[in-house]
């Protein structure tokens, strides 16, 4: 078993009696390991610390790492791009941009998560003419990276 795999093992133990919280990704790159959870309502401070002590616990204990390394255990935070449904479904309503992998951003309210991709209202201009709300479906595969649009209104 990876360590890649075993971290995965050893967080989702200790998120099992919090079903609110989910991990995002888990990535080990030379000494670092890094570990991004969030939650439905968001992930606190306190969270992110548990797993981590328990991670890091049973990393010395099993003798995962040999060598010196660094765990960093986080919330995927909100200029982290979205790559779950989880993450889709938890953000339902509020504005997302969307870069497709045309190279095309789209920039709208994120309405549904689909099975095969995300249902977004946002703006369209035609040429002579006012802009007309639109609905449109995303497919996943299409999308290249999508993050909640932060407003500071």
């Amino acid at each position: 078993m990876s360590v890649e795999q075993r971290v995965r093992e050893l967080a989702e133990e200790k998120l099992q009696d919090r079903p609110d919280l989910f991990i995002v990704s888990v990535k080990v790159q030379n000494k670092k390991i890094t570990l991004l959870l969030d939650g439905d309502n968001g992930i606190g401070i306190d969270d992110c610390a548990i797993v981590s002590r328990h991670v890091g616990f049973h990393i010395e204990e099993e003798n995962l790492m040999s060598d010196a390394y660094n765990l960093e255990v986080s919330s995927a935070g909100l200029d982290a791009a979205l790559v779950l449904d989880r993450q889709f479904e938890k953000n339902v309503g509020r504005q997302l941009s969307i870069k497709k992998t045309d190279g095309k951003t789209i920039e709208g309210k994120l309405l549904q998560v689909l099975p095969h991709g995300v249902m977004i209202a946002h703006r369209v201009k035609e040429k002579g003419k006012k802009a007309q709300e639109v609905e449109t479906l995303i497919e996943k595969e299409n999308i290249a990276v999508a993050k909640v649009s932060i407003s500071f209104k």
